[in-house]
């Protein structure tokens, strides 16, 4: 067997190749959008991809069957319950597929979605599956999560239930030496206790995934449903989209060039800056909004974009095709281009850029001490992290939410971001000056710095 986890770190999202040496066939499972690395490596490796598996209709981004598909000739299949707008083919509860000496289980594990599986993969001569590819069902250290709009017409509670029958009927029944394989890691929005352990064994999350506990179906469902993180903004049109028969991704073609005219010219388009937040403070194009591409890049861009925006991008030369593939991973495909020579550019229009401020934890305490001054904290982490702690008096938005709730903060006052760091801060305060906020700061070292300054004290 040739079994191969690829995991994409800026969405916290693993895939897999797996084939059968003996026979050269081979099947790719929740594939990324930009596929060229599963066709180099089954080319290495003598292998032809005739099937791509899709554990459920992904939300957090786009997924790429319709590339392999069109590239390979691959069948496209999802679980019996699923429905697409394009050719897939149907795999029932318990329909095995055999590669050769390689043969794959599939389990209908619904839950996080109505058309969920898990695929438990064998090989010939072996008692004992090799592992259990769970999708969005089960991770390293929680569950998915009953609750994104990736499914219309089911309640969170339902699912929750379908999830516990999955879990205890279809999943923990597997031999505790079973390796899971999941399709996140920490720091995915599908889940709220994530590992960064990308693999473990069915015994090993038997003991200490804190769902898989002993309990009732009702306390399990009030446990996986309450406080999970705020959802970004474009789950729901991925989810739409993934069953879409919908234009196909060219990694290789790099985005335009874009000269300052241009740019400027496109006035409806929403202006990105994907350097890091240093650099972003230290001058940038009038009304763009930081997103560091150094982070989270896609996750965020997905929170203060529309999908249905035109988007133009300052980034760091020779970081445009990157710039691209990742947008595209979450199916944001109308990028005009990228600032040519950007640091020139902006040098030569000095007049239509401008700094960011950012305060460090003394500064805001004595503007917070002003008198008169009346300035807005913000925290712009998630629900979680603000519970742990927050800076008193602050006001929680997270950043997923803040441009559809700007209308909550006075544009007339002062305002500072904050969060556990700084980037999700600086795109906070971008966001709002791009926004009309005329006074508008974020908090260098974020919520560790203000509580280091208070222990000082």
């Amino acid at each position: 067997m040739i079994f191969t986890q690829y995991y994409l770190d800026c969405l916290s999202q693993a895939s897999y190749l797996i084939g059968d040496e003996t026979t050269g066939r081979a099947v790719v499972v929740d594939p990324r959008r930009d596929v060229d690395e599963y066709l180099s490596d089954a080319r290495v490796a003598g292998l032809d991809i005739e099937l791509v598996i899709e554990t459920h209709f992904h939300a957090d981004f786009l997924s790429g069957h319709l590339e392999l598909a069109d590239r390979t000739g691959a069948i496209i299949a999802y679980g019996e319950a699923a429905e697409a707008q394009f050719p897939i083919r149907r795999l029932r509860d318990g329909e095995r597929i055999s590669l050769g000496e390689v043969e794959l289980e599939i389990r209908a594990t619904p839950g996080h979605t109505p058309e969920s599986i898990s695929v438990v993969v064998y090989e010939r001569g072996d008692p004992d599956p090799y592992g259990v590819l769970t999708g969005d069902t089960l991770f390293i250290g929680d569950v998915g999560r009953p609750d994104l709009l990736a499914s219309t017409g089911v309640t969170a509670g339902e699912l929750a239930g379908q999830l516990y029958d999955s879990l205890q009927a279809k999943l923990l029944t597997l031999p505790d030496v079973t390796r899971v394989f999941p399709a996140h890691g920490a720091g995915s929005a599908c889940g709220k206790n994530l590992s960064t352990e990308t693999q473990s064994t069915i015994g090993e999350q038997r003991r200490s995934n804190y769902a898989l506990q002993p309990m009732a179906k009702d306390r399990f469902i009030e446990v996986v449903t309450e406080g999970q993180p705020t959802t970004p903004a474009y789950f729901g049109y991925d989810a739409r989209r993934n069953r879409e028969a919908r234009s196909m991704l060219d990694e290789q073609e790099p985005p335009r060039a874009l000269a300052w005219e241009e740019m400027a010219g496109a006035s409806d388009a929403i202006v990105i800056d994907a350097r890091d937040a240093a650099e972003f403070a230290r001058g940038h194009v009038r009304r763009a909004v930081n997103v560091g591409l150094g982070g989270r890049f896609a996750e965020y861009l997905g929170s203060v974009a529309r999908p249905d925006e035109r988007v133009v991008v300052v980034t760091e030369p020779g970081t445009e095709r990157e710039v691209k593939v990742r947008m595209a991973r979450i199916g944001f495909d109308n990028l005009l281009g990228c600032l040519a020579d950007p640091y020139e550019a902006m040098l030569a229009h000095e007049d239509q850029t401008e700094p960011l401020s950012r305060l460090t934890a003394e500064e805001l305490a004595d503007r917070m001490a002003a008198p008169g001054l009346r300035v807005q904290v913000v925290d712009v982490r998630n629900p979680g992290e603000v519970a742990a702690g927050a800076i008193e008096g602050s006001m929680a938005i997270p950043v997923q939410e803040l441009r559809d709730r700007l209308g909550e903060l006075d544009p007339s006052r002062p305002l500072v971001a904050y969060c556990a760091g700084g980037y999700r801060s600086a795109m906070a305060a971008s966001l709002l000056a791009a926004n009309g906020f005329t006074d508008v700061s974020d908090l260098l070292g974020g919520y560790p710095a203000w509580e280091a300054r208070r222990a000082a004290a």
